[in-house]
C-alpha cells in the first residue's frame, strides 16, 4: 500500500505545483507606434561654388611677383600677382612716340590747309591745291586717331600684366612660382567668395520619373547626422551618356564654413513619406538571414504569451528599424530578455 500510494502523491504534488507556479516571464514591452518615414535614397555627391573664381592671366609672359599668400584674405581689385610687363611698356612707349610724331604731321596739315584756304581766297592757288590740302589734312586725322585707338589698346593690355582678385574671397592654393613662364591657359590661383554652395548630385536613370523640382535634399555627415536642408533647384534636361545619370542641383548655405569646394559628401533625395511602425534595434534578432521579434499576445482571461514574428525591416531610424511587415501599429514588442524566450511561453508584459 505504501508503494502504491507514492505514485499517486508524485503526480498531485506536480499538478499543484503547475497550477501554483507563477503566470509568465516579466517582460519589458514598447507599443508599436506608427511613424511617418521617409522614402529616401542616398547618392555620394560633389560640392560646388557659384562663386568660385580660377583666376587665369590674360597675356603671356614670366611671373616677376607673387602678391599674396595661399588662404589669405583679399578684397576686389587686390594685386594677386605681377606678370614682367617690360616689353609691353616698350610697345607703348613706341605707340606713344608714334602718336606724338603724327600730332606733329597733323598740326602741320592744318597750318598748311589754312595757309591754303588764305590763298584761295585771294586768287592766288586753284581749288584743286585747296582740296589737296584738304585731303592731306583729313589723312593725317584719320592716322591721329587710329594711332590714339593703338595707344589705349597697348595701355589697356599694360593692364594685364598686373593680375587683381575680381571680388572679396580667400586666395586658394597658388602653383606657381616666381620665374615660372604663364600663358593665357595657366591657371594661377583661386579666389572663393564665401557664401552658398550647391550639391551636385547625379541620380541614376531608372529614378529620373521621380525627379521633380522642390524635392528635399539632405547632406549627411559619415555618422548619417543631417548638416543642412535643401531642395532641388535644377535638374538637367539630358541623361549624361557615360554614366546613364541625369545631373540635379540643390543650393545650400555654408555660413560656419562646415563644408568645402570640390568636397564629396553624402546626399539624399527624400522622394515622399509613408507611416509604418518602428520597433528598437534591441528588440530584433536575426537568424539565417531573416529578422524576428517577440510581441506579447493577449490570451483569454488577460495572460499573454510571446508569440515570435518573423519582420521585413525597412530603414534604420535613430535606434528603431521600420517595420514593413510583420508588426502592426499597436503590438506590444518585448524589448527585455529575449534571449531567454521561446513562441508561445506565458509572459507578464510592463511599460
Amino acid at each position: 500500500m505504501a508503494s502504491g500510494a507514492t505514485p499517486a502523491c508524485s503526480n498531485n504534488a506536480s499538478q499543484n505545483a503547475h497550477a501554483n507556479g507563477p503566470a509568465g516571464m516579466p517582460v519589458k514591452v514598447e507599443e508599436a507606434q506608427a511613424t511617418a518615414v521617409n522614402d529616401a535614397t542616398e547618392y555620394v555627391a560633389t560640392l560646388k561654388s557659384r562663386d568660385s573664381a580660377v583666376i587665369m592671366p590674360q597675356v603671356e609672359g614670366q611671373v616677376t611677383q607673387i602678391l599674396v599668400h595661399s588662404g589669405e584674405a583679399v578684397d576686389a581689385g587686390t594685386p594677386l600677382m605681377e606678370i614682367d610687363p617690360l616689353k609691353q611698356q616698350a610697345t607703348v612707349k613706341s605707340q606713344e612716340s608714334a602718336r606724338a610724331a603724327q600730332q606733329a604731321n597733323l598740326s602741320w596739315t592744318k597750318q598748311q590747309y589754312d595757309r591754303a584756304q588764305g590763298l584761295y581766297a585771294a586768287g592766288v592757288v586753284s581749288k584743286q591745291d585747296l582740296d589737296q590740302a584738304k585731303s592731306a589734312m583729313d589723312a593725317a586725322q584719320s592716322q591721329m586717331e587710329s594711332l590714339d585707338a593703338q595707344v589705349s589698346e597697348q595701355q589697356v593690355q599694360l593692364h594685364y600684366y598686373r593680375v587683381v582678385a575680381p571680388w572679396g574671397g580667400i586666395v586658394g592654393d597658388v602653383p606657381v612660382r616666381v620665374g615660372d613662364r604663364v600663358t593665357t591657359t595657366t591657371q594661377l590661383t583661386t579666389v572663393d567668395k564665401p557664401g552658398s554652395l550647391e550639391i551636385y548630385v547625379y541620380v541614376p536613370i531608372e529614378h529620373s520619373s521621380q525627379l521633380k523640382l522642390n524635392l528635399p535634399v539632405q547632406v549627411l555627415d559619415g555618422d548619417g547626422k543631417v548638416l543642412a536642408d535643401s531642395r532641388i533647384s535644377f535638374i538637367s534636361p539630358q541623361v549624361d551618356n557615360t554614366t546613364q545619370t541625369v545631373l540635379v542641383k540643390a543650393r545650400i548655405a555654408n555660413s560656419n564654413d562646415a563644408l568645402r569646394q570640390s568636397q564629396f559628401i553624402r546626399a539624399r533625395v527624400v522622394w515622399g513619406t509613408h507611416r509604418n511602425p518602428q520597433v528598437p534595434i534591441l528588440a530584433v534578432s536575426r537568424l539565417a538571414g531573416q529578422y524576428f521579434a517577440f510581441v506579447a499576445e493577449p490570451q483569454n482571461g488577460g495572460s499573454y504569451i510571446a508569440r515570435q514574428k518573423p519582420l521585413t525591416i525597412g530603414q534604420t531610424v535613430g535606434n528603431d528599424y521600420e517595420v514593413q511587415a510583420g508588426i502592426k501599429p499597436g503590438d506590444k514588442v518585448i524589448v527585455s530578455g529575449t534571449q531567454f524566450l521561446l513562441d508561445g511561453v506565458p509572459v507578464i508584459p510592463h511599460s
